[in-house]
């Protein structure tokens, strides 16, 4: 299980570092297709795992397993019921200490974002609803006390994280939430 893991995401992050790497505007109908079976397979693969094991935490697939299964589950966009009955389950493997807390937080930012509700810890960021702004971070509950929660769960201030986001993904449109 953890050798497949790590397949499916190496496939993941492949066809993903591939478009940031060209830089070349919006994706494509045809990598939109593509991202959307490797996405689709994943999770269909990730549920069948699930129904037989639980979450796939430490214990089971290693540490770096078990944040293999998170990004699985955080770009299973595709099936929100989903992806919200997997948050459910991070949590209970965070509170077991079978799965990473920056992990949980991430998905707690993705399933909200999802139901339109704002996020709490700032972690997820989009090209603005059009896809046509600069990258920013997608609304943000309670913006004024945003490092206090962040710090309360063990990450860092927004500040850096936003600058690392900024490093790492300005100008890359293909990143936009709404063409993954």
């Amino acid at each position: 299980m953890r050798a497949e893991l790590a397949r499916r995401v190496d496939a993941d992050q492949a066809m993903r570092r591939a478009w940031t790497a060209r830089r070349s505007g919006r994706i494509s109908e045809q990598e939109r297709a593509e991202c959307g079976a490797v996405d689709e397979d994943n999770t269909a693969w990730l549920r069948r795992v699930v129904a037989e094991h639980g979450w796939p935490g430490r214990s089971l697939v290693g540490e770096k397993g078990a944040h293999d299964a998170w990004l699985l589950a955080q770009h299973a966009d595709h099936d929100h019921a989903f992806q919200a009955d997997c948050l459910t389950l991070l949590v209970a493997a965070v509170d077991a200490g079978e799965a990473s807390s920056a992990d949980l937080r991430c998905l707690t930012d993705r399933v909200r974002r999802v139901r339109g509700d704002p996020q709490l810890y700032g972690t997820q960021f989009w090209y603005g609803p059009d896809g046509d702004g600069g990258l920013q971070p997608q609304p943000i509950a309670d913006l004024d006390r945003l490092d206090e929660r962040r710090a309360a769960v063990g990450l860092g201030p927004f500040a850096e994280y936003q600058a690392l986001m900024m490093d790492t993904y300005e100008g890359q449109r293909c990143l936009a939430l709404r063409d993954w």
